[in-house]
């Protein structure tokens, strides 16, 4: 049973659509009937059936489905242990939004440069549920918010950047106070649903500050240009630029605040372990080279 055969199925599945599967697998949508046919044909029953303007399984393909995902994954495997010490083979990445402009294309940037065998399979995703998938096994490593608990033994982390919170408000706010500004003003949390969002939730309580809530949203981007303008004010983490274009804030230190902390987190019984920590080489080395650590006042 031919395992790109089993591929082009999966991609089908995932897409709903033929062409976008050709699309993905870089061939002719008739390749992809073709290559369906010939597994039908090897399994003995019908696989993908019409769904409206969708393509979706069978019965049978829903029941084979599990297997087939877990044999492309073994195969993958296979080829990622022969590879290993060549640095070559496939990784799947999981990237919380907020990295996914400010470290990853200067990371892409140098993995092509020093690493080109290195292949990225990326998914943008909410820390929590990119964790998810590295504990299923469905991810290799993921760059993502540290977690609010103790890492199990079998898990790896390297930190990459910690984040200040700043308290971003329109130009027309002119108090400096952060305590004051998120005591009066309107504010625009960042959702509690997000690893980030429970740090700035957790330091409001610490404040004892109930804001004036009027929106929660999960998104940076959205949060810092409904502030510029003018329909709050919010705590939000000091992320990687670039920050939205045009989005005219106010930008004020919350001292004493935690940090939101990014970092890298793998397992450490991977197969693709080399390929991993040759990936975390290159992520350490691209944040370092956009933004080196402080010096201390003397020190430089």
């Amino acid at each position: 049973m031919e395992t790109r055969f089993l591929q082009t199925f999966l991609s089908v599945v995932q897409t709903g659509s033929l062409s976008e599967a050709a699309r993905r697998l870089n061939i002719t949508p008739s390749a992809v009937v073709q290559r369906i046919k010939a597994l039908e044909d090897e399994i003995g029953q019908p696989l993908i059936q019409r769904a409206g303007h969708a393509m979706q399984a069978t019965p049978a393909g829903d029941a084979i489905l599990p297997e087939v995902e877990r044999m492309l994954a073994l195969a993958d495997d296979i080829k990622a242990a022969a590879a290993a010490d060549l640095e070559t083979g496939l990784l799947r990445i999981g990237v919380i939004h907020s990295a996914l402009t400010g470290l990853l294309p200067d990371l892409l940037v140098q993995l092509r440069q020093n690493r080109p065998g290195i292949e990225l399979y990326i998914l943008p995703g909410m820390s929590g549920d990119l964790y998810s998938r590295i504990s299923e096994g469905k991810l290799d490593a993921a760059v993502i918010v540290q977690p609010h608990f103790a890492l199990p033994k079998a898990f790896d982390w390297v930190l990459l950047r910690q984040e200040e919170l700043l308290v971003i408000t329109p130009p027309a706010v002119i108090e400096t106070d952060p305590r004051s500004i998120l005591k009066r003003e309107p504010f625009i949390r960042y959702d509690r649903n997000h690893w980030g969002g429970r740090i700035v939730d957790l330091h409001l309580r610490k404040l004892k500050i109930q804001p004036k809530e009027r929106y929660e949203l999960d998104s940076l981007e959205a949060i810092t240009i409904l502030v510029s303008r003018g329909l709050g004010v919010s705590l939000v983490p000091d992320w990687l630029p670039p920050w939205p274009e045009g989005a005219n804030v106010r930008r004020i230190r919350a001292i004493g605040a935690p940090t939101r902390d990014i970092g890298i987190v793998w397992s450490r019984s991977s197969n693709r372990l080399p390929l991993i920590r040759a990936f975390v080489a290159e992520a350490v080395s691209a944040i370092r080279l956009k933004h080196p650590p402080r010096v201390p006042p003397g020190q430089g």
